[in-house]
């Protein structure tokens, strides 16, 4: 029995994780970059969570590697190869674990705050507060420098955290598809692709 819609499926999973890991990357690049100025990572003035480079690092290169293999293996007509199924469910998981470690890097950048510059000081004067300051408008004027500092790290982190969300979905699915191919998959008999 050869199952060609896990095939199809793998294909799919992998031409979705591209577009999502390259704005997972872009998103991280992009928060080296505070107040759209160089000087502040040139200073040192950057968020800890962005230097942990987890949309690069986790969302970025784990999730590239995943999504390549599962595409290899969604590239073969048929899905003979169980092996390259259970190796496509190895793959994913690789994948899952980087966009889990994507979302939680994001998650505890969102937490704690930006680091700012407060009274002359820098500073993340929002890590220890009791109340949220996502929801807290005025307490965001606290952050002086650089400009619009806290919208533009929860902006940022937001995406992150909603890419590492669709990156692990798409991970476990990959994992349940692959088992599927790996324990109903094999006779050898080609796929017949559609003319169209």
């Amino acid at each position: 029995m050869c199952v060609g819609a896990v095939a199809k499926c793998a294909r799919c999973i992998s031409g979705t994780l591209y577009p999502l890991i390259l704005i997972s990357i872009i998103c991280n690049i992009l928060l080296f970059f505070p107040g759209w100025d160089v000087k502040y990572s040139k200073d040192g003035h950057i968020t800890a969570e962005v230097k942990y480079l987890g949309g690069i690092l986790g969302g970025g290169v784990l999730v590239l590697i995943s999504g390549l293999y599962i595409q290899l293996a969604g590239n073969q007509r048929c899905c003979h190869g169980r092996i390259k199924m259970f190796v496509s469910v190895l793959f994913a998981a690789v994948g899952l674990v980087g966009a889990l470690y994507s979302f939680l890097v994001a998650a505890l950048g969102l937490t704690n705050g930006p680091l700012c510059k407060v009274q002359g000081e820098w500073t993340t004067p929002f890590k220890n507060s009791t109340a949220s300051y996502l929801s807290d408008y005025k307490s965001w004027s606290e952050c002086i420098e650089p400009k619009n500092v806290v919208k533009f790290n929860i902006a940022l982190f937001v995406a992150l955290m909603a890419i590492g969300c669709l990156q692990m979905i798409l991970c476990a699915v990959q994992i349940l598809n692959g088992l599927i191919g790996c324990i109903f998959g094999t006779s050898g008999i080609e796929d017949v692709e559609d003319p169209a």
